[in-house]
């Protein structure tokens, strides 16, 4: 039986999504509760791995299991032996040919600014942080000259192992909520760090550094050399995976509501 789960966690003590050597990732902590409830080796496959320091509202992963359990063990009983940082959602029965990456249709990415003189304290490692005044309307403006299907390589870490740098970006929106910047991004996929390399260019755009056309000139030049550094990685959230309606999964409706001021 295959079976789909929606995750969320705090990604501040993990080194990432995936499992490494030292046994210190989300999917590491996941799979050990999960082979408990199972009461066998259980092994996930997530929609989109997350780096390290990364937060997750909406994971989606699924695993194959010959363990007969209700849906609410999948959730209650997996939670009871995982850490407070990372919690499931919800558990839904799927069929045999649902993949949890290759079934997903389109991500989404929030990443939250803190934009004000002083370092977060309350919600250290769960924002990035600028201590210059940004324009939000110069940023929306740039950030709207990504929308479409392009080659992203000036937004594309060197160590990307996507097949290919084009990818279909089909939001991308910047909104101030007093002292917090929110940016929303979704696309079909997602370079890697691709969402904080752009989050590091509307930055400078923000302060004034350049105008909102050299976005465009960046994503033209499709050299990653010419952008700016990458942004930290404690203000971005994976904030949810679209799938075709006949999944019937609970992914979507509210997922990002908490992350709002």
């Amino acid at each position: 039986m295959r079976v789909a789960l929606g995750v969320e966690y705090d990604g501040s003590g993990f080194c990432g999504w995936q499992s490494q050597a030292g046994r210190g990732a989300v999917q590491d902590v996941l799979e050990s509760a999960l082979s408990r409830v199972a009461d066998a080796p259980t092994r996930v496959v997530c929609a989109g791995r997350t780096d390290a320091g990364v937060h997750a509202i909406g994971q989606v992963v699924h695993f194959d299991t010959a363990a007969v359990r209700p849906d609410t063990a999948w959730v209650r009983g997996v939670n009871a032996h995982l850490p407070a940082s990372v919690a499931v959602r919800w558990a839904k029965p799927v069929q045999d040919d649902f993949h949890a990456r290759f079934s997903a249709r389109g991500r989404r990415y929030r990443y939250l600014l803190l934009n004000r003189g002083e370092r977060p304290g309350l919600m250290a490692k769960r924002v990035g942080w600028f201590h210059r005044p940004l324009d939000a309307e110069a940023m929306r403006a740039a950030a709207a000259l990504l929308l479409g299907e392009h080659d992203f390589s000036a937004f594309r870490s060197v160590e990307c192992q996507a097949k290919s740098p084009v990818k279909i970006l089909r939001r991308a929106d910047v909104a101030r909520h007093g002292d917090l910047l929110v940016f929303d991004f979704e696309a079909s996929a997602f370079l890697h760090h691709m969402v904080r390399n752009i989050v590091g260019a509307l930055v400078y755009v923000g302060k004034g550094a350049h105008p909102p056309e050299w976005l465009g000139e960046l994503l033209a030049g499709r050299d990653r050399a010419r952008a700016a550094p990458t942004f930290e990685a404690c203000g971005l959230y994976f904030a949810g995976v679209d799938y075709d309606p006949v999944w019937q999964l609970k992914v979507g409706a509210g997922d990002t509501a908490i992350l709002l001021p």
